[in-house]
């Protein structure tokens, strides 16, 4: 089956006033299939996925180069609206954040907010189902989301991205905070989400790296060293600076 690219960089360097975090990435995603970002702490990680959401129009002094293209459009064109392009390109973060509402009300406040003129009951089930989270809570839905586990909340966190109908799902070191348990949970999760959605994964975890992508971009130092199918860069990398990271060489 052919994966055609959903979201690509283009000589992609980013900046946050003169320190330049992100240098001329050129990295093609591929639909419906999940992309890990690997590389040590502070290598530009974070700052790419949230260049994908516009999550970085936030964070003053921040210069973007080059391009971005979400299904051939340029993300940073004046025409687009940035809103719009966090409905398609959902963004999970590092721990949990579920809002101080109800679980019932953190699935269905986005699209409320946005217009949503169906049935919400209907919608707020099928993005829990798909989230893995509807049997755990079905009889709890109106009870604060505050009061779930921290893995219950990261999925209440995806399906509250799912229930925008996203194309692609951003996940930002997603199992960092959680327990051996919620992370494998999280883990199956995605390889259940990956046929209905494209899925990039931040990382520091090379066994999940490894377990759970297709492909794998290696970044250092803010350059992409090295990008391809998982089990290739795992298993027979390209680049000397590849192997030794994930030998545990170094980062």
């Amino acid at each position: 089956m052919d994966h055609p690219v959903i979201l690509e960089t283009k000589d992609l360097s980013v900046s946050y006033g003169d320190h330049r975090v992100v240098k001329k990435v050129n990295l093609n995603i591929l639909a419906n299939q999940v992309t890990a970002v690997i590389g040590p702490s502070g290598c530009g990680k974070s700052t790419l996925l949230r260049v994908f959401n516009r999550m970085n129009d936030f964070i003053n002094e921040t210069r973007i180069e080059g391009k971005v293209l979400f299904e051939k459009n340029d993300l940073y064109d004046d025409k687009i609206d940035p809103g719009f392009i966090r409905q398609q390109i959902g963004m999970v973060f590092q721990r949990p954040n579920p809002f101080h509402k109800s679980i019932y009300n953190n699935v269905v406040w986005g699209p409320k907010v946005n217009g949503y003129k169906k049935d919400l009951h209907a919608l707020a089930e099928e993005a829990l189902r798909k989230a893995a989270l509807w049997d755990e809570v079905k009889d709890r839905l109106h009870e604060s989301a505050l009061k779930l586990s921290g893995g219950q909340q990261q999925r209440l966190c995806i399906a509250r991205a799912i229930a925008m109908n996203p194309k692609i799902i951003l996940m930002d070191e997603p199992c960092s905070a959680l327990d051996p348990s919620a992370t494998a949970r999280i883990e199956d999760l995605i390889q259940e989400l990956r046929s209905r959605y494209t899925i990039v994964i931040v990382t520091h975890n090379m066994q999940q790296a490894a377990r759970a992508s297709d492909n794998t971009a290696f970044l250092y130092e803010g350059n992409l060293v090295e990008y391809g199918a998982t089990k290739k860069i795992f298993t027979q990398p390209d680049q000397k600076k590849t192997e030794d990271y994930i030998t545990g060489r170094f980062g």
